[in-house]
């Protein structure tokens, strides 16, 4: 089989509601499918107003919104349409990408025909709850993440030190590494604006550190100011640029009032806010892959971040940034001192980045995908016989 003979149905709990990594690197993949001559159709939640068109057929099912974060929905299963739709498209590959109701009935419609079922892995979602006063929920959580991954017949996930956490966590034991591509046409040092900087009133002599994501507390957004705090009591001068949107960006302005907030932005904007920052700093531990830290090494950043799943597979500790860990302000405020103070660092470690960044192909990243799909389909059709 070829992978223009593919047949894939992909579930989704949010394939185009809101703009983040899971959702643009889904969508990359259904486009490189469709190119190669694959026939995709998509499941998901759907809203009124979605952040982007997407690739691909997309069929509704039936959702609520998620509690406190309205810009998602949680789906509560196929639906009759749904599942009327999937019997007639007849898949030969089923690929889930999120551990919701709607997934769970995905998973057990194709163990009921002998289909393959692949899981991506975007997130570390038993992490959430340490952000919002419930960190003695996270052992329930992945106790119901092994049910459902353990159902699947394998797992691709964005690097392998999140592979290993899966391992570790005795979640599935056939795992490939689906990482992730940049768009090294959009992400480049060339974008570098001094004039928008100006716009901003920022001064050309003045170091920016900045931080490029979703906006709510998971990302670490605590420990970015309290690190922020640190540098302040140093006396060590900087400016701090945040270029992104979410429900956490009242608080995030009312704890970093001196802050420049962009908002939400993207395309050519985005590549020229993260090219006109000097240093990234990234300090959360939920990533999978991280990819904001791999735009600002495409764009000539050096990256301080987290030694989590994800960072410490793209940042080399010490030649193109530095892996500090979790939540040590003391040690993130020491690392952004050093680039703050030594241009010529900053400049060799992002020229570092900017090197390595070059290894992500789009193209190779996604085929990884299509021969897992072929070969869990291989499999499939030798258990039958």
């Amino acid at each position: 089989m070829e992978t223009a003979q593919l047949r894939i149905a992909l579930f989704s709990g949010n394939y185009n509601m809101v703009t983040d990594g899971a959702n643009r690197a889904l969508n990359r993949l259904v486009e490189y499918l469709l190119r190669q001559g694959a026939a995709v159709r998509v499941y998901s939640p759907t809203i009124a107003q979605p952040a982007f068109e997407p690739q691909g057929e997309l069929v509704g099912v039936p959702s609520i919104p998620i509690p406190g974060r309205s810009e998602y929905r949680f789906a509560l299963g196929l639906g009759r349409a749904a599942r009327r739709d999937l019997a007639a498209f007849q898949p030969n590959v089923i690929h889930v990408a999120s551990p919701d109701f709607g997934a769970h009935g995905t998973v057990t419609w194709a163990r009921r025909r002998g289909l393959p079922v692949l899981a991506s892995v975007h997130t570390r979602f038993e992490t959430y709850f340490r952000y919002y006063n419930m960190a003695w929920f996270e052992p329930v959580m992945v106790a119901f993440l092994r049910r459902f991954y353990r159902r699947c017949d394998a797992l691709v996930v964005p690097s392998e030190s999140f592979a290993q956490v899966l391992r570790d966590q005795r979640m599935n034991y056939d795992i490939d590494i689906w990482s992730r591509g940049v768009d090294r046409d959009v992400f480049n040092p060339s974008h570098r604006s001094m004039e928008w900087r100006r716009s901003l009133g920022i001064g050309d002599d003045e170091v920016v550190v900045g931080f490029h994501s979703r906006l709510v507390m998971e990302k670490g957004l605590d420990v970015f100011s309290d690190t922020i705090d640190e540098l302040r009591r140093r006396k060590v001068k900087h400016r701090v640029l945040i270029v992104g949107e979410g429900p956490a960006r009242p608080w995030f302005e009312a704890r970093l009032p001196d802050a420049v907030f962009t908002g939400y932005m993207a395309g050519t904007d985005l590549c020229m806010a993260v090219a006109s920052m000097d240093v990234l700093f990234f300090p959360s531990v939920t990533e999978a892959f991280g990819n904001v830290s791999l735009e600002a090494m495409a764009s000539g950043l050096p990256v301080v971040a987290a030694i989590a799943t994800g960072s410490q597979n793209l940042v080399d500790d010490g030649v193109s940034g530095r892996l500090v860990p979790p939540g040590a302000v003391q040690q993130f405020a020491a690392a952004l001192r050093g680039y703050i103070d030594q241009p010529e660092l900053r400049a060799k470690h992002g020229a570092a980045g900017e090197l390595r960044s070059r290894d992500f192909s789009w193209d190779q990243i996604n085929q990884v995908v299509a021969d897992t799909y072929l070969r869990l389909i291989r499999q499939k059709a030798a258990a039958k016989g």
